[in-house]
């Protein structure tokens, strides 16, 4: 083919038509895709030159625009998968194979600059791992365009090839396809079977595809002995090469090529994902066909299509036989997980903007920020998972409440909570507490926890003040370094009921009476409230009372009715006074 140029026109014509029939085909079916693409350019470039030449004259004028934009892609995509721990990649531009793009022009009707092949990307991994990870890198980083993504590793052809393909929208709103593979894809994608020669002598072990090449290649070496010249192999070989293929035709006349068994809705998907999707129905040679129908050789299909509506789920059922290509099955598939994943986003936005309006902080925090307090990078899963019923609504209101309270209690510095307060009101305050080995110094109930009777205490020797008594779990008695100062202490056994003064904070959605009811429950419980300060900011209502406590059981029961008062979000007892 290399030397067709010094051939007579007519011989040149015939030899192109028989290598675009027999022989490019046949470099497909082996995997040998590189040779595939250099058979078919050499033999469309005599069968259609004006084409040939029209396009490659405009590639060639725009190579320095498009090298220096995939340097740009480049350099941005590397950097990004090392930030991921994926090093030892490598990106190149793929090579532009003519004839590939005249057939999506024909088949799209679109101009070349629309042809996301004119701008292709190949990325190389070390593992199958590393393929979805880039791929997910490289959605996140550009807008995918719907309908572009095919999954070949889970859904290899039938050619055994095997890569990830999507195209995207870039943030200069050009279009680019990136193709996805480890390596050892990549080995077998452009050298099929030879690619597995060089590891027959290692031992490994031999995979499906190329035990299957080898025995097609076997058959076809068994012909040469039956056969008398060249012209009879050729017509041996195109028997042998399309024996599992099925060659319908468009009402245009153009030539759709299948595996036997194929349908009508595979038939439409190999034209166009749009057209399959809005499949209704088919016409086989001028009838009317069920859509599980089996194709024949040379059948005319004529799809017929609805304005709207897409596939149903039972064409990925088995037993049903709808759709037997791995090309059609991925775009079913995909059209109908993203259908569930449209409706759960609109249907996610909704629940969060309610909530949100709910707890007052709608024009205070952003959507993105709340995905992230509930640990999803991107708005579109997380909206789809509030949709799917993943993420109820009071996971959010208890997630955005905690990290309102995580801000305003970082706005308060250290030595403001440590610093002493003067204090309100208290019923006997110190009495009650024996300080093991030791008898007549003055006692002090820690402000910074406000323990009380039943807690597990600690006792600390100040300088010139006595002991402080702190809750065991005082984040302040963590970060005693001294701990030669720290004393065994309890709950002695004083006659009179002695009273605590503990801190309590109640979070609430402001509604009328909220506070008379909380009251009561406290009254009921024959405790007095020292003090009480209410903050209502966009309808939340933050009630900081000063209770008068006798142990920690009353405590717990007034916390847990409170807890079930309508539109309480959170009551606790608070570390500091």
């Amino acid at each position: 083919m290399r030397t067709l140029g010094y051939m007579p026109r007519d011989k040149q014509r015939t030899v192109a038509q028989e290598t675009m029939d027999i022989f490019a085909p046949l470099a497909n079916r082996l995997g040998i895709w590189q040779m595939k693409w250099e058979l078919e350019d050499l033999s469309f470039r005599y069968l259609n030159p004006d084409a040939y030449r029209s396009i490659a004259k405009a590639l060639d004028e725009r190579r320095d625009e498009r090298e220096s934009y995939i340097a740009r892609i480049k350099e941005r995509l590397i950097k990004e998968l090392g930030a991921s721990r994926i090093l030892n990649v490598t990106i190149s531009a793929r090579p532009k194979h003519i004839y590939s793009i005249y057939n999506k022009m024909t088949k799209k009707e679109l101009p070349l600059e629309q042809i996301y092949d004119i701008r292709g990307m190949r990325v190389l991994v070390d593992s199958l791992e590393q393929c979805y990870l880039a791929l997910g890198i490289v959605h996140n980083l550009w807008r995918p365009i719907p309908g572009e993504f095919d999954d070949y590793i889970a859904n290899p052809k039938d050619n055994f090839y095997r890569s990830l393909h999507t195209a995207v929208h870039d943030d200069e709103g050009k279009t680019v396809e990136i193709q996805i593979r480890t390596w050892q894809m990549h080995e077998d994608a452009e050298y099929g079977i030879a690619a597995h020669w060089r590891y027959k002598e290692g031992g490994n072990g031999r995979d499906q595809a190329f035990e299957q090449r080898l025995a097609f290649l076997r058959r076809l070496m068994e012909f040469g002995p039956e056969v008398n010249d060249a012209s009879q192999f050729v017509d041996t070989v195109k028997s042998e090469v399309f024996q599992d293929r099925v060659y319908s035709v468009t009402p245009n006349g153009d030539i759709i090529d299948l595996p036997v068994g194929a349908t009508p809705i595979d038939f439409a998907y190999h034209i166009h994902t749009d057209i399959g999707n809005r499949c209704r129905g088919a016409k086989v040679n001028g009838r009317l066909a069920p859509l599980n129908y089996k194709l024949q050789m040379g059948d005319q299909v004529e799809i017929l299509t609805a304005k709207r509506g897409g596939p149903s789920m039972d064409w990925l059922n088995p037993d049903l036989d709808y759709a037997i290509t791995s090309r059609a099955r991925a775009k079913i598939r995909h059209w109908l997980r993203k259908q569930n994943r449209d409706k759960h986003i609109v249907m996610g936005r909704e629940v969060l903007e309610r909530e949100l309006k709910r707890l007052g902080v709608l024009e205070k925090v952003t959507f993105d920020s709340v995905a992230r307090l509930l640990n999803f990078d991107k708005l579109d899963d997380f909206l789809a998972a509030i949709g799917a019923g993943d993420v109820t609504g009071s996971q959010i209101t208890n997630r955005v409440l905690e990290d309102e309270r995580r801000k305003a209690a970082e706005s308060v510095s250290e030595e403001e909570l440590l610093k002493p307060r003067a204090r309100p009101r208290s019923a006997s305050v110190a009495k009650g507490v024996s300080i093991m080995g030791a008898g007549g110094l003055l006692v002090n109930l820690g402000r910074c926890c406000s323990p009380m009777a039943g807690d597990d205490i600690i006792g600390y020797i100040t300088r010139g003040r006595g002991v402080t008594v702190h809750r065991t779990d005082c984040p302040n008695m963590v970060a005693m370094r001294e701990n030669e100062r720290l004393i065994d202490v309890s709950w002695g056994g004083e006659e009179e009921e002695q009273r605590y003064l503990v801190p309590v904070e109640v979070v609430a959605y402001d509604r009328e009476g909220l506070l008379r009811e909380i009251s009561t429950i406290i009254a009921e419980e024959n405790v007095n409230i020292a003090s009480v300060d209410v903050n209502t900011r966009q309808h939340i209502a933050t009630l900081n009372l000063q209770l008068e406590i006798a142990n920690n059981q009353q405590l717990t029961r007034i916390l847990s009715k409170i807890d079930l008062v309508s539109n309480v979000v959170e009551a606790r007892r608070r570390n500091t006074s």
